[in-house]
């Protein structure tokens, strides 16, 4: 998996003070999309342990983590997000992972990844939708707040 960029205190991407990781990848290619440039899988650096660790390093004194993009669920990435969410969720169990996807989430509910992740923010990027939810860039997008073990994750 390659990645375009990171913020290590990000207000935007999800509530609170947040890490939030962009990689490179997706098939979806948007028109209108604010995020082009990260479209090819191979554009971008690669994601390493190292920059894991840094991730979860800064995300010590945070809410939690941010997933965009390009696509984290775009095949190419899955393995590298699993793993990072696996490890963010051992070493903060209490905080949450927002990860935003061009996949509806019916489409890709059943990835083990999501065990993982508290909140998924699903479908293309409509750039003819009006922009009038939180953390949406076009109404049609649904946000998700996933279940684990029968019950909602607090959001924290």
């Amino acid at each position: 998996m390659n990645y375009d960029r990171y913020y290590t205190h990000d207000l935007v991407n999800g509530p609170g003070i947040r890490v939030t990781l962009f990689v490179t990848g997706c098939t979806h290619a948007c028109p209108g999309c604010y995020n082009q440039s990260t479209w090819d899988r191979k554009s971008g650096l690669p994601f390493t342990a190292q920059i894991q660790q840094e991730l979860l390093d800064a995300s010590e004194g945070h809410d939690g983590l941010s997933l965009s993009g390009g696509d984290p669920l775009h095949p190419a990435n899955r393995e590298a997000i699993l793993e990072l969410c696996k490890a963010f969720k051992t070493r903060f169990p209490d905080k949450n992972i927002w990860l935003w996807t061009g996949y509806l989430y019916e489409e890709v509910r059943e990835l083990t990844l999501l065990e993982y992740v508290d909140v998924v923010i699903d479908g293309r990027y409509e750039h003819d939708k009006a922009i009038t939810l939180a953390w949406r860039g076009s109404s049609n997008q649904k946000l998700h707040e996933l279940a684990m073990n029968g019950k909602k994750r607090p959001l924290r």
